[in-house]
């Protein structure tokens, strides 16, 4: 190769011929080798074609220095010099550079002398990369001299410390929840960073620098060194896939590569599973084995480099405490008493000063682990000891996580095994099953912790009074345990929690209570969220399911803890009003035999609130005259006295009437809207908002007898981001003031662009319209949430003359659930409904 042109084909006809290679042979770790060393030959001739300076060396650093480089990855060099470069030799490099990325090589460079790279060491990512670094062309001297003096200045116990603080903060920085769908496959936890964190501590310390090598220095046995290879092997193949597939440097498994890389790994989809979602399984559970055995591997390498003697204390006969770790007195200890197993995470419950276990032990749990078999599980000291765990004071949460991070869970509990991994793409839950479940549990035991009551005060009173806790976090490990199988994984829960009550000694009372939760987990959510909260009926139905008090309160706590262990971003403070609106509703209901607040005591009510602003008695009366009993039965009475203050001297006015506040609820903002009526009034505003990026929560519609109407909504920054609304306050009455001097027909809403999210997991649109039990009908719609939906809905509606009563939008992630109280004579005719049903589907599909 003696020019540009001809490095340049020669290196894109060898890429290629690789890229065939593992297309038919797929073994990763010969692709990355492979590709490393044609880069090598092609930079040697680039370096040979410009003639470099006989003194100067060229190192490969980074993953392309360990001889792993991947695709479509940046080629980290290092131009060693013996000294600082002149201008003509700065030119040169310049040119070298330039001529690397002409013939092809997405090069990240650094030119540096030896001194230079001493000082810059001092920086542990710097450190990282040189102690990587491999000769490629150019002075072997100097090299080894850099080589050298880096060894020289190299503090082994410094650096296994700053690599290990390095992996916690990049571990709390990718637990964001949109990395739980899309992971990155080389930095989130469990990840090729975590096994190239361990091989870089192991090279450090002259341990060697594969698992093979850690095995023969006594860090791990050869089973979990071929374990920890099998995993990587994993990752490394998804990684190579995402480059080719992407065409460019891609490491996050986006959605939009899932179901072609479970294509391309010969995954196929089931009856009840997508083949991305069995993918995305394998690789949890791979993420999963990771994070034990580099945990294992941090621990053994940690009392390698800190030998120092250990405080020791005795615990029982079994068990002693090295440190602020629990130790088993015998390495063997699981083998031969496999019930110690439980006894461990009991102790460390009881032990709260115990931060984990110790390296030994830690590798015995994992050797230990297949010791929990159908004989173990039928032991009654093991289900004895299990439902202690569940009972302890303090603990639970870390307990059951450690558990399901070392494979004990999901053996003891078959059924929860078979969930590990396994991802919703339901597009709210961000998290696989088996976490979502712990986080449900995490969230009860929350529940009861005083220093979290301000989050929310009733659920921490109820709980406070709850018989026999553990009873609801049986319910929260069950009630979505039996999702993937196909079918209501309500109603097939069921089974399974009856049987682990049945073998675990709970009570027939308890035991009822517990399938009851799983079977009506849902119920309580559904109600809050689409149903009429002021319609009796609607509480009565509901309270028919609620067998006692107990029950009510029971299936309380597990909603709200269901609902915020979906996602950081489902839950809101309008949710948590909807159900602590329903809980007191049907509680009133069940003792009372009717829903509180009816029109008499509401009137009184508000005319109290009303008392407290020096207004005169009388002057609610012109108002509410024109007001119907479904307005009280529908507003609270704050919510009254404020529409009242604000109109009770404008009951006649010719122009609309726009006030806001901050909700009484903490978040978002109330808006109300009094004006003569006119059909697109509704549409107005929902486009209104929608351009304004704010999502309406809940609407409540109602029609004067004189004609008005007067309108109530919450609205809430579309992001979550929780802004500053008093900031826009005045800014949203002044613009829709004037967007409803003249209400006219709004342009349609453009179909918005969809996510990525639903793009590749698209929701089948649902209209359903039934009747209801007062002349009116109830929409439901179910379809993928996008920006102006509920404009476009709202307009649809309007050009059908269907009036709105109320609406309550229900947004988890990017699918909506939109319910709609809807009036109107032409529904009565028998083609009306097919219609309304079409043009909505045409219209949000």
């Amino acid at each position: 190769m003696h020019s540009v042109t001809e490095i340049h084909q020669s290196l894109r006809a060898a890429r290629l011929l690789l890229k065939q290679n593992y297309e038919r042979h797929a073994q990763p770790s010969s692709l990355l080798r492979s590709h490393a060393k044609l880069v090598d030959k092609h930079l040697r001739a680039a370096w040979l074609l410009l003639a470099m300076p006989p003194d100067l060396t060229l190192v490969g650093v980074g993953g392309y220095g360990r001889r792993e480089l991947y695709p479509k990855s940046d080629i980290d060099l290092l131009i060693l010099l013996p000294e600082e470069p002149d201008p003509a030799l700065q030119q040169h490099l310049q040119e070298l550079v330039g001529l690397l990325w002409d013939i092809g090589l997405e090069v990240g460079h650094s030119i540096r002398t030896v001194a230079q790279c001493v000082e810059e060491s001092v920086d542990i990512t710097v450190q990282t990369n040189l102690l990587e670094a491999r000769l490629i062309i150019g002075a072997p001297q100097l090299f080894e001299e850099m080589v050298s003096t880096l060894t020289q200045h190299l503090d082994h116990r410094a650096f296994y410390l700053a690599k290990l603080h390095e992996q916690q903060r990049r571990h709390a920085r990718l637990i964001d929840a949109d990395y739980n769908l899309e992971p990155h496959l080389k930095e989130s936890p469990g990840g090729l960073r975590d096994l190239q964190t361990v091989l870089w501590i192991s090279r450090a310390c002259n341990l060697g620098d594969t698992w093979r090598e850690l095995a023969n220095a006594g860090m791990i046995t050869g089973p979990e060194a071929r374990i920890i290879a099998r995993h990587e092997k994993l990752l490394q193949n998804l990684r190579i896939r995402l480059h080719y597939l992407a065409s460019r440097r891609e490491d996050r498994l986006l959605f939009d590569y899932q179901t072609e890389l479970a294509e391309q790994m010969h995954i196929a989809a089931t009856g009840v599973r997508r083949a991305s979602e069995h993918l995305m399984q394998r690789y949890y559970r791979t993420k999963q084995a990771v994070l034990q055995l580099s945990a294992v591997l941090l621990q053994n390498l940690r009392t390698h480099l800190f030998p120092e003697a250990s405080t020791v204390h005795p615990l029982n006969e079994r068990f002693i405490t090295r440190d602020d770790l629990l130790e088993a007195r015998d390495e063997a200890l699981f083998e031969h008493e496999p019930s110690a197993i439980m006894e461990s995470f009991l102790l460390l419950e009881q032990y709260p000063r115990l931060s984990g276990f110790s390296a030994p032990t830690l590798r015995a749990l994992w050797r230990a682990r297949y010791k929990i078999d159908a004989a173990f599980r039928r032991n009654e000291h093991n289900r004895a000891l299990f439902m202690t765990i569940l009972r302890q004071p303090h603990g639970l949460t870390h307990a059951l996580r450690r558990m399901n991070q070392n494979d004990i869970l999901g053996r003891y509990l078959p059924a929860f095994g078979r969930i590990v991994g396994q991802m919703q793409h339901d597009l709210f839950h961000v998290y696989t099953v088996d976490e979502h479940i712990l986080m449900v549990v995490r969230n009860l035991r929350r529940l009861t912790l005083a220093e979290h009551a301000h989050e929310s005060p009733l659920c921490n009173k109820l709980i406070k009074d709850f018989a026999r806790v553990e009873v609801l976090y049986i319910a929260g490990l069950f009630h979505d345990i039996a999702k993937g199988r196909g079918g209501d994984h309500s109603i097939l829960g069921c089974a399974d929690a009856a049987r682990f009550c049945k073998q675990h000694g709970l009570t027939s009372e308890d035991s009822d209570l517990v399938v009851w939760l799983v079977a009506q987990h849902l119920t309580m959510s559904a109600t809050a969220q689409k149903q009429d909260l002021s319609d009796q009926d609607v509480i009565a139905t509901f309270a028919a399911k609620i067998k006692n008090d107990r029950y009510l309160v029971a299936l309380y706590l597990l909603t709200v803890a269901d609902i915020r262990g979906t996602s950081p971003k489902i839950w809101n403070a309008w949710k948590g009003k909807l159900l602590e609106d329903l809980f007191w509703a049907t509680r009133r209901y069940m003792v009372d035999g009717k829903i509180a607040d009816q029109i008499g005591e509401i009137h009184t009510r508000t005319l109290e609130i009303l008392s407290l602003y020096a207004i005169a008695p009388e002057v609610h009366e012109t108002l509410w005259a024109q007001l119907d009993p479904e307005y009280f039965l529908r507003h609270e009475p704050q919510e009254i006295a404020w529409h009242t203050r604000l109109l009770a001297h404008q009951v006649n006015s010719q122009t609309a009437i726009v006030k806001t506040r901050l909700s009484p609820i903490g978040e978002g903002i109330q808006l109300m809207v009094y004006s003569p009526d006119q059909p697109y009034i509704f549409s107005s505003i929902c486009d209104f908002f929608a351009r304004l990026n704010y999502n309406i929560m809940e609407a409540k519609i109602h029609t004067t007898h004189h004609g008005y109407t007067l309108d109530s909504f919450l609205a809430m920054d579309a992001s979550n981001s929780k802004p500053a609304y008093r900031d826009i306050m005045n800014y949203i009455e002044y613009e829709l003031s004037r967007k409803l001097v003249a209400a006219d027909e709004p342009p349609a809403q453009k179909t918005a662009r969809i996510s990525r999210q639903l793009k590749h997991f698209p929701i089948a649109s649902e209209v359903n319209i039934t009747p209801d039990n007062k002349g009116n009908y109830l929409l439901s719609i179910i379809t993928g949430d996008r920006p102006g939906l509920l404009a476009r809905i709202a307009h649809v509606l309007a050009r059908q003359g269907i009036v709105i009563r109320s609406a309550k939008i229900n947004t988890l992630g990017a699918r909506a659930e939109d319910t709609f109280h809807i009036a109107s004579a032409t529904l009565l005719q028998p083609q009306s409904i097919p219609a309304l049903r079409e043009a909505l589907l045409k219209r949000i599909s």
